[in-house]
């Protein structure tokens, strides 16, 4: 009632103080005598006026809008829930969505515009404001608090490098549906990742943006959601009835797509200028090649966007854990294209972010939907692509930002370990005699993975190349572990202590630690080359005889392949350096250091699994 006697005031009001300015306006040009500020006041009175007549003419638009829509709510107050949505449906279908765009122009100094870091002084927040900054992280994983200071069309820099500019794409490209799924998102990163797609894209190439909500329950993600995304032109909302995790979540998205090419996206991204046409091109040229962006860096604490230059990318490998790895691209597939802005030839992909045509996603059998959450699903769409007559690349011309937490916010079932569950189908299925390689580095315990005759009967159907092919045409970088002398755990003949990498991180010392079996960073397997070695990690030692005796010289290096600091030997229980020295337990059981060789000292022995024969 207030709003309609507003409105009403004020189509009385406005006319009347239109008159009024006319009328000074009028007699203020006919005298000579009047300053120049005196006129830019009265102009000024004159805009300000034009946007009220502006405005009182949304709000009765708005007013004349919302009685129509009360009225269709009582004529469907009896109807059934499915009657009352298709009269929505269609009464939408007649008026059409209100497509929100991005405005026109923005405020580069406001927060996180251009890419900019946000920066937040925790110690300056009030009490109730850091407990919005703490519960942010909490539920999130990173700085909601940060996220929410940022517009959800916040713009970006183009990253472009300036090659991609000038390519000309394949015209016509396909039509594009856009997949989002997520669960429990921030409501201004799951609205940044949608407008960032809206604001960013052709509207000729992008047909849909379908949004799958995995059973939230966040309040925001409800009825709020629901409503915002009415008024979003070709934006769908698809709700799971149970939580089902990415990779089903992701197939229900797909079941309802209806463009030529998809383009999978997690919730937390933002799409740069000019990321849609580069990555959908390879596909328009041969629809049997899967497509990634150049994955960028956005800073969970910040919300800066980091950008890679085109001659850095890396592309995706694994390792025998079938954990996805980044490697640089090998020159071979450097030599091999013309242009530095042509697609890169990449093993696999990270998973999160890619495209490929819906027809052959569907040929490929999608994703094996007998796995669970998430894991290994990238790594068996990687396999087929490359093994089933495809290619996957990686389009350097286009950026998407993503948010790489350093932690899950998520609840998964405790008592099934779904990493695993996932890797031993993909291994049954494509790695063939490779599995064993796998097998070893979780001691053989494969656990429940199911029933997976269907998906082998599938890879049999596409006729399919052998993992062998793959290694050795896609991927013959890879280190093979079948090439070994020795693998598994370097168990102390001393104490139940173990050879352990102290974590995955490069540059970290050796150290020892209670043996536990479970092969990880107690898995190290000594190469034909004499190097010990956990996929690309190698020990490394420099410190002569000046080191010895002293802890956390041994570290693990990326492996170079030419010896040096990175050659050891095995010798009735030694491990031997290449400088004469060899590799001894502390009395406390935790420091690892080179000491002068010495058959007699336990504490220098180690037993460690010879392999008998190759895969």
């Amino acid at each position: 009632m207030f709003r309609r006697r507003l409105t009403a005031k004020i189509l009385i009001l406005v006319p009347i103080v239109w008159i009024l300015v006319t009328f000074f306006v009028g007699i203020n040009e006919r005298s000579p005598s009047q300053s120049q500020s005196e006129k830019d006041k009265m102009q000024k009175l004159v805009d300000e006026n034009k946007n009220l007549i502006a405005e009182a003419a949304r709000r009765h638009q708005e007013e004349k809008k919302r009685k129509l829509e009360d009225e269709d709510l009582r004529d469907d107050h009896d109807h059934p829930e499915e009657e009352r949505l298709k009269a929505q449906k269609q009464q939408q279908e007649k008026a059409g969505p209100i497509q929100i765009q991005a405005p026109v122009e923005r405020d580069p100094n406001a927060p996180g515009e251009l890419g900019k870091p946000v920066h937040i002084d925790k110690n300056k927040l009030s009490p109730e404001e850091r407990v919005k900054y703490d519960d942010g992280w909490k539920n999130n994983a990173f700085n909601q608090y940060a996220s929410d200071m940022i517009s959800i069309h916040r713009s970006l820099a183009d990253i472009r490098d300036p090659a991609c500019k000038a390519v000309k794409w394949y015209d016509p490209l396909p039509s594009t549906s856009v997949i989002i799924i997520f669960h429990n998102e921030a409501w201004s990163v799951l609205l940044r990742t949608i407008h960032s797609v809206i604001d960013r894209s052709d509207a000729n190439l992008l047909k849909e943006i379908i949004v799958v909500d995995d059973f939230s329950d966040f309040a925001h993600l409800k009825q709020p959601l629901q409503e915002y995304i009415d008024n979003l032109q070709n934006v769908r909302l698809v709700r799971t009835k149970k939580r089902e995790g990415l990779i089903r979540a992701r197939l229900e998205g797909a079941a309802v797509a209806s463009g030529e090419v998809l383009v999978f996206l997690d919730s937390h991204c933002e799409c740069a200028e000019g990321w849609l046409e580069p990555l959908i091109d390879p596909i328009a040229r041969n629809p049997n090649i899967s497509t990634v962006p150049l994955i960028e860096i956005i800073d969970d604490n910040t919300f800066q966007l980091y950008s890679t230059p085109i001659e850095s990318v890396q592309v995706g490998g694994f390792d025998w854990n079938l954990i996805f790895d980044w490697h640089p691209v090998p020159r071979y597939e450097m030599d091999r294209r013309k242009h530095k802005t042509d697609p890169i030839r990449s093993p696999t992909m990270a998973g999160g972010l890619f495209a490929i045509n819906r027809k052959y996603f569907e040929l490929l059998g999608s994703y094996d939907p007998g796995m669970d959450i998430w894991g290994g699903e990238n790594l068996e769409i990687s396999f087929k692509v490359w093994m089933c007559g495809g290619e996957l690349v990686c389009t350097p011309c286009s950026h998407v930002g993503h948010i790489f937490r350093k932690r899950s916010p998520y609840k998964w079932p405790s008592n099934v370990n779904v990493v695993r569950k996932n890797t031993v189908r993909l291994a049954e299925v494509w790695l063939d005699e490779y599995k064993n390689y796998y097998y070893e580095r979780i001691q053989n315990d494969l656990g429940d993975f199911g029933d997976v005759s269907e998906r082998k009967k599938l890879r049999q159907q596409l006729q399919c190349k052998s993992f062998d092919w793959f290694l050795k045409n896609v991927y013959p970088e890879q280190f093979i572990p079948g090439e070994s002398h020795y693998y598994g755990e370097i168990r102390s003949q001393a104490e139940p202590q173990c050879l352990d990498s102290n974590g995955d991180t490069l540059g970290k010392a050796i150290i020892g630690y209670v043996c536990h079996g479970q092969g990880g960073n107690q898995y190290w397997m000594m190469s034909k080359l004499g190097e010990i070695r956990r996929d690309e990690h190698c020990y490394d030692y420099s410190g002569g005889r000046a080191g010895l005796g002293q802890k956390d010289k041994i570290f693990t290096y990326t492996c170079h392949s030419q010896g040096g600091n990175q050659k050891w030997s095995v010798e009735d229980g030694l491990i031997k350096h290449e400088s004469g020295y060899c590799i001894e337990l502390g009395t406390d059981r935790v420091s690892i250091f080179m000491q002068e060789c010495d058959r007699n000292n336990i504490r220098q022995l180690w037993k460690w699994k010879k392999r008998e024969s190759k895969a």
